[in-house]
């Protein structure tokens, strides 16, 4: 059974920082593009920042500049999924989940319908 499991959510105030991780386990992750998404209160869920086919990396066009996304291969079936967030805005306050998209979906780039696998999210709370 595949699990994504998220941690390092919080709340901060305006400007400040905080990293997610998520450790992906008993996937075959080479086989597989993580990506983050979020879901703000009343909002539709939403991209982030991901992986693509060819190890390429999106975002969404409202954390350029401030988010990070990085992984670690720790062996075939198991791997860390970072997200490094700087100067957050009380709009980052959402629901921010890990998820996994086969290897030959994510060239669609931070679609919430071609995602295989989800985590159980964690919580960015920012405050003005």
């Amino acid at each position: 059974q595949v699990e994504l499991a998220e941690s390092g959510g919080g709340s901060v105030q305006a400007g400040g920082s905080l990293k997610l991780s998520c450790t992906a386990s008993r996937l075959p992750c080479s086989s597989y593009r993580m990506a983050w998404f979020r879901q703000g209160s009343g909002k539709e869920r939403e991209g982030v920042a991901g992986f693509l086919r060819d190890d390429d990396i999106m975002y969404a066009d409202d954390v350029k500049g401030r988010f990070t996304i990085s992984q670690d291969n720790i062996d075939n079936n198991k791997c860390t999924l970072y997200l490094q967030m700087n100067s957050l805005k009380p709009e980052d306050t959402a629901m921010y989940y890990c998820a996994a998209r086969v290897f030959v979906r994510a060239a669609a780039g931070l679609v919430e319908d071609l995602v295989d696998y989800w985590g159980h999210g964690t919580q960015v709370t920012v405050s003005s």
